[in-house]
């Protein structure tokens, strides 16, 4: 009997350099936000094109700092999608604000454009602050339709800012740019599985001089000036003042330093991911019990999503994934729309199978497969080997 492989969902790809460029940080004596985090900021701007960047301590927070200085507050409205992790809508809960949620594309994960537009239309008490695409898996949203949207309902009194979910979509280029500048602001993350890492942490970037200013302002407390200006600027005075009542989201140096290399790297990390995309997509492309992942411009391929027909199979999507964690595959699922969950069942009941049926039928139909920079040709061929055995085993 074969011996059964184990290939984890995800690996990543550290290399001595950011063994090294922590340890510079430790040996210099300034451990939190400072030169090297401001030197990865400038870096990132340089490589995305945008005309500011700001290191933060997660997606999380980045996305809390763009929809508020984008005046997302009480009483106001962010449009997004429900297939997305949970922090994106809960956001704008945090900064007591309402979520409307659009239905995503029926033959990808992006949020509809027609969608968001029947929300605009009847949004008449012009509550909408925002709107904020996420990029699953990598994908690009439609984000030419999304941009004419945000303008066309825009009035002078409420401009309809665009903030980009760009967690999994670095680094996405396409004719109109990278992913994370095609809006208003992009807000990217770090995490340990993303295309990039520094364990964790993100990015925010804008080139809108007032949006950078405040979320600055709002990333330390509300400060007047950061740590590093404080203490080591010989001309700069102890004396700072709090200008509003900010948070707690800045990314020390050490983080930072992993980010610098990492992002020397990109690329290199994106062409790998893209050829064992293409492998995949080449092997599964006879495989009439699957439907692979959309492959629109500046896809980053930061996940794997397929999606099961189920009327082609003898077994649920769940005994399915089932089966391959019993070859030995680091499965997971991306992702249970937010709808499904219970505080946002009791808050927001509107939402559910039938208002948004796209959403539904991609949270009961996905499996995400192990996928990550340099993944080995045996790892590569042993998901392959699985999901069409079992699809083959199984099928109706």
């Amino acid at each position: 009997m074969e011996e059964k492989m184990n290939v984890p969902f995800f690996r990543p790809s550290i290399g001595d350099e950011e063994k090294k460029a922590v340890l510079d940080v430790m040996d210099s004596g300034w451990l939190t936000t400072g030169k090297v985090a401001h030197e990865f900021e400038n870096e990132f701007a340089r490589y995305v094109g945008s005309k500011h960047a700001l290191a933060v301590n997660s997606n999380t927070s980045g996305m809390i700092l763009a929809m508020e200085a984008c005046g997302v507050t009480r009483g106001k409205a962010v449009i997004t999608t429900p297939y997305t992790f949970v922090s994106t809508a809960a956001s704008a809960i945090h900064l007591g604000a309402d979520v409307m949620f659009a239905d995503i594309e029926p033959d990808s994960y992006s949020i509809s454009p027609d969608s968001i537009e029947e929300i605009l239309r009847a949004d008449t008490e012009h509550k909408v602050a925002a709107i904020v695409p996420v990029h699953v898996a990598g994908n690009l949203c439609d984000m030419k339709r999304i941009r004419q949207l945000a303008d066309k309902y825009s009035t002078a009194e409420n401009r309809i800012r665009v903030i980009e979910d760009a967690a999994h979509s670095f680094p996405s280029k396409t004719e109109a740019g990278f992913a994370g500048t095609l809006g208003d602001v992009g807000v990217f993350s770090f995490y340990a599985t993303k295309t990039m890492t520094t364990g964790e942490g993100g990015m925010v970037t804008t080139s809108d001089d007032s949006i950078c200013a405040r979320m600055a302002q709002m990333r330390l407390h509300g400060m007047s000036r950061d740590a590093w200006d404080r203490y080591t600027n010989p001309k700069a005075s102890w004396e700072y003042d709090i200008i509003a009542p900010g948070y707690k989201s800045n990314m020390p140096d050490i983080l930072a330093a992993i980010g610098r290399e990492q992002l020397k790297k990109a690329e290199s990390f994106r062409k790998s991911r893209t050829e064992i995309a293409m492998r995949f997509n080449e092997a599964f492309a006879k495989c009439d019990f699957l439907t692979v992942p959309p492959d629109g411009e500046g896809n980053s391929w930061h996940l794997y999503l397929i999606r099961l027909n189920e009327d082609k199979l003898t077994i649920t999507r769940n005994e399915f994934m089932e089966k391959l964690r019993e070859r030995g595959l680091g499965i997971s699922m991306h992702f249970i729309a937010i709808h499904r969950f219970t505080w946002w069942k009791e808050h927001f009941p509107q939402y559910n199978a039938e208002t948004l049926p796209n959403a539904e039928k991609a949270t009961a139909r996905t499996i995400t497969l192990p996928l990550w920079p340099y993944m080995d040709d045996a790892s590569v061929s042993h998901v392959i080997r699985s999901v069409i055995e079992t699809g083959n085993a199984h099928h109706a």
